[in-house]
């Protein structure tokens, strides 16, 4: 009787939390959509709504139809789709390691990604773009590797503790080779002192393209997990004996966050908590099932990147990368998570 009750709370969510989790979606994506009009309308630019909203329909050459259409159409998209790959990889992260703390930038892996960038436009010569893809891939699953596992070994096993503080510290590593390789090297900090502040200005389509792909199979990866990472949330053990697999969920967990995080790293720079805050949020609303937490990350994370987007361009007249927002707002979120008493696991 023990093992049957918390099995069914995972597996089969209660009316209340699906009621909720369907007027959260529909709330989500009136929000997403308002958002998306407000990001394609506004900007530090002197363009009028009336000329942002006519340079949408009508492209006739002008200033701000090349504005609109080339730079906030592209912009206002790639903010979704990095949002989307920041909200599944760091709800799959905190799955996988029951750790409510775990975020791909608290994890090393968005540091993991971003170094491996550095490297490849220091060697290689090449303009800073997303066709540094594959590098920020190898990087970022270099990083969960190693930090998993690390944060596994050892008599107490993978704590939320132990994989918080690896992953910081692995992190705080990666980062001081990057930045001592661009303060040492002028032309490499021109390339990337946007991009390393988590931005989204001046992307066009030539980076949405490069990435879309990675992300798309990443999501696909992630949109099967949710109910085998319900079962993996009750132990390993108990996992096996559902009829589950959790040595394979992990590796196609591991596979889906390497794909999101090495992708939006680098088409938009490294952007922090992004993946802490969503789940939490989500958690609160419609509880643990990650049935419904998955696809609602799908809305809530790039509402979450597209307002902080909004407000990077609004509050100064030379935009605040999304990247400082999000840092922002997610410290204190952070700060306030780790002293409730139930950010010790999930």
């Amino acid at each position: 009787m023990t093992l049957i009750a918390p099995v069914r709370s995972r597996t089969s969510a209660p009316p209340r939390a699906a009621s909720r989790g369907v007027v959260v979606m529909i709330v989500g994506a009136i929000l997403l959509l308002l958002l998306s009009i407000v990001s394609l309308l506004v900007g530090s630019g002197s363009i009028s709504v009336t000329d942002a909203w006519n340079a949408l329909w009508h492209d006739d050459g002008s200033t701000p139809a090349l504005l609109v259409r080339d730079y906030r159409v592209p912009r206002t998209l790639l903010a979704i789709v990095v949002g989307i790959a920041l909200g599944l990889a760091g709800t799959i992260i905190q799955a996988i390691t029951r750790n409510p703390l775990a975020d791909p930038g608290i994890l090393g892996v968005n540091a993991g990604a971003y170094t491996a960038v550095v490297i490849a436009a220091l060697f290689f010569g090449s303009s800073l773009s997303a066709g540094h893809v594959l590098f920020a891939l190898f990087g970022a699953f270099v990083a969960s590797v190693v930090v998993y596992g690390i944060g596994t070994t050892g008599r107490a096993g993978g704590t939320p503790t132990k994989l918080v503080l690896t992953g910081t510290a692995f992190g705080a590593v990666l980062s001081g080779v990057s930045y001592a390789l661009t303060l040492t090297n002028s032309d490499l900090f021109d390339k990337v002192r946007f991009w390393s502040a988590g931005s989204l200005q001046n992307r066009q389509f030539d980076t949405l393209w490069p990435v879309l792909p990675f992300i798309v199979v990443g999501t696909v990866i992630a949109l099967v997990l949710p109910r085998s990472l319900n079962a993996l949330a009750l132990g390993d053990d108990v996992a096996l004996a559902l009829g589950s697999k959790p040595g394979l969920t992990k590796v196609a967990g591991v596979v889906a966050v390497t794909l999101l995080c090495g992708a939006a790293t680098a088409a938009a720079g490294p952007i922090a908590f992004v993946g802490l805050m969503v789940p939490h949020a989500l958690r609160t609303f419609v509880g643990p099932d990650q049935r419904w937490i998955m696809p609602l990350s799908l809305i809530a994370a790039p509402i979450l990147l597209l307002s902080a987007d909004i407000v990077g361009r609004l509050v100064v007249s030379s935009e605040l990368p999304a990247g400082v927002v999000t840092a922002f707002i997610g410290a204190p979120v952070l700060i306030a998570l780790t002293r409730r008493k139930g950010a010790r696991g999930l």
